[in-house]
Order: C-alpha cells, then structure tokens, then sequence
C-alpha cells in the first residue's frame, strides 16, 4: 500500500494560492520607508520606489515620531533591553508596564486597566472570558475582526443586531433570560461612523447587559462620560492614538483580575516589549497634556475641511472612506493617486461587503495643509464617485 502522497500539501497550497489570485485579491504588503507621512512607496518588488504622501497610517496624532514619544521608547530600552522575557505572570512584566495600567485607567476613569500585546489580544482576551459560561452576545454587524475572533474563541451564542440598530438590540436583549454581553466598536474602522454611544449605554442598563466599547478609533470620540450604572469593560489600543504598539482593556478592578488570571491571550504571550510601553506611556502624557489639545483639534479641523470639500459634513472620524463599489475600480482609483504622489489604499472584500470597495482615507494632525490640498486635487481631477462618502452622505 502506498504512503501519503508526498506533494500533497503543496498542492493544496498551490491551489488555495490560485484561487485567491483568480478571485482578483491578491495582496502583499509594500514596502513603505518613511518616518511620518512622506516616504517612499514601492509598490511591486520590480519597480522603483516613488515618494508619497501617506493617507493609509491611523496614527491620528503623529506621535509615532514625536520626540517625547522617541525618548520614552529609547529610555525603557536603555533600562529594561528589548524584550519583556516571558509573559507578565511569569517573569514579564516590568515597572513601566504597571505605570502604563494605570495611567490608562486614569484616563478611562476607572478603577484598572490591564495592558496586553495588541489590541487584537485585548478583544480576544475579554470576549474568550466574558463571552463563557452561557452569556450571549449582542454584536453590531459591522464590528472589528478581533470581536468576531474573539466569539469565536469563546465559542459564544453570539446575536448579531443590524449595524447602529439600537431598536434591533433592545428587542434581541429582551428575548435573553440569562446574562448579555452588548458589545461595539465606538468608531467603526472602515466607514468611520459612530455608535449612538448614550443609546447603547441606556439599551444595556435597561436589560443588565454587560457592555463592551471597543474605542480604538474614537481619538476624536464619542467618549464615555456617564455608564449610569451599567458594567462596562473599554477596550482600546496603543498603536493608533497612542502611536506605539499594543492594547488594553479598562474597568471595575474584578473585571480586570478575572482577565488576569483567565484571558490565555494574556496568559500565554510575552509581555509588551519595554519600549512599546515607555512609548505609550511618554505618548499618553502628551495626549493629555495642552499640546494633545492642540493636535486633537488640528485634527478635527483637517477631517471637517476633507468631508465637506467630498461631500460629507460632521464627520465623526479621521477615518473617509468613499466608496467605489468594485473591486478593480477601488484598485485602479488607488493607483491613479499614487501615480500623483499620493497614497490612499484601496479596500476591499473580504474587508468590505461585496459591492462596496472603497478608498479609506484616514487623515493625521501631521498632515500639511499643502498636503491636504494636494489630497482633494486627486480626489477632485479623478471621478463623480469621490463625493460619496460612507456615513456622511446618504447617497452612499
């Protein structure tokens, strides 16, 4: 009798490999040698790079390169070296992870916060442990991945509600005996609306759901001033607002204990390096200092100019997207701008639902006025379809 056929695997690969290529998705990363906004782009492996202004980064704030933030990195890698060592029950965790937590919960305005290594792990971490034991979850259809992900893990009865559908919601929760988890991202990161934050808060205390805002992209909002009661678990990253690299999820310090000692994704991965979290740290404080002030309405400023030049008005977020439709047009409109120096990625399936390919624009406080201008040339001198922007504009 004759052994596994040796090629097997290869095959399979091969295959698999052929069908993504024949569906038109195709991808690989670029090579993109820039500190801030402008590098150089290289977008196949054989031409040449050219320079671009980059709308792809969510680092809203520019901090990846402020000198504060620099200095923060460098000093806890002078101290502490590269790497954490282990995992933070283990031997990982250092004193600047401590500092980190609870700076993060002073600014949520909790009671704790537990830092993890992305913010992937953070919705893993809270959604494989509260998602346990019976509870159902009420997700919005358009939620992160890492939401999805992390039902998934926690092998959850999951109820997914129309997107923004406060009245879906509330009737789903009613239809629940047992315990409910709410859960949302506050700005969703591909058409760049907002939860009704105030109305998920009110649905959840009516029904005792636990509630839990993934507040990645809401550097300009909305923000949680009043839970009026109810339990909420805020879930966020360092690698957007912050500019570094990581995550962490803020509450009630039991909530935080019990991730502690069951989340495996925290469990079972090394602690954040030393300088991810110095940045952090170093970056928070600028954040919340008079200069975060002004770099936050810098910011607020350039996404109300971009929005009304393309349509769109009130725009919650730095994130624009204009929906195309297809595939191979969202592609195309991409390319074209990078031809003008200009580099707005092009999303799509599975990101996106078929149909709606899009341009995302995600705009810094670092960006130049001259850059901006230069950015609504493009868009302008490329096709009608640039004034339909994704909740801005209802005739998107």
């Amino acid at each position: 009798m004759s052994g596994p056929d040796p090629s097997a695997w290869r095959t399979w690969v091969d295959d698999a490999c052929d069908q993504v290529a024949a569906a038109g998705r195709w991808r690989a990363p670029r090579s993109f040698d820039a500190r801030g906004n402008v590098g150089l782009l290289r977008t196949a492996p054989t031409e040449p790079p050219r320079q671009v202004v980059s709308f792809a980064s969510n680092d809203y704030l520019g901090l990846t390169t402020h000198p504060a933030v620099v200095a923060g990195a460098r000093d806890a890698l002078d101290r502490w070296g590269a790497g954490a060592g282990a995992s933070r029950l283990v031997t990982g965790s250092r004193p600047v992870h401590h500092e980190l937590e609870a700076a993060l919960a002073d600014w949520k305005d909790t009671e704790a916060a537990v830092v993890t290594s992305t913010g992937f792990a953070a919705n893993l971490s809270v959604l494989s442990v509260f998602a346990a034991g019976g509870a159902v979850v009420h997700s919005d259809e358009l939620n992160h991945a890492s939401i999805i992900d992390g039902c998934r893990l926690a092998r959850a009865d999951v109820r997914i509600y129309p997107h923004a559908d406060l009245a879906a919601l509330d009737a789903a929760l009613a239809a629940v005996d047992g315990r409910s988890i709410v859960v949302t991202d506050t700005v969703f990161s591909m058409d760049g609306d907002a939860c009704d934050l105030d109305g998920t808060v009110e649905v959840a205390g009516r029904h005792g759901a636990l509630l839990v805002l993934d507040e990645a992209h809401a550097v300009l909002g909305p923000e949680l001033v009043d839970a009026r009661g109810v339990d909420v678990l805020r879930v966020g990253t360092l690698s957007k607002t912050l500019g570094s690299l990581g995550g962490f999820v803020a509450g009630t310090q039991r909530f935080v204990d019990l991730l502690v000692n069951r989340a495996r994704p925290y469990i079972f991965t090394t602690a954040p390096t030393p300088a991810d979290v110095g940045a952090a740290l170093a970056a928070l404080g600028v954040l919340r200092s008079a200069e975060g002030a002004e770099l936050t309405a810098r910011l607020a400023g350039l996404v109300a100019r971009v929005a009304g030049a393309i349509g769109g008005s009130d725009h919650p977020s730095p994130i624009l997207p204009v929906v195309i439709g297809g595939e191979a047009e969202a592609v195309a409109a991409s390319a074209a701008l990078a031809d003008r120096g200009l580099w707005v990625p092009a999303i799509r399936p599975p990101t996106v639902a078929p149909g709606t390919s899009r341009l995302r624009i995600t705009l810094s406080a670092t960006h130049t006025d001259e850059q901006v201008a230069r950015l609504l040339d493009g868009l302008a001198g490329m096709m009608p379809v640039t004034n339909r922007v994704r909740g801005v504009d209802s005739a998107a």
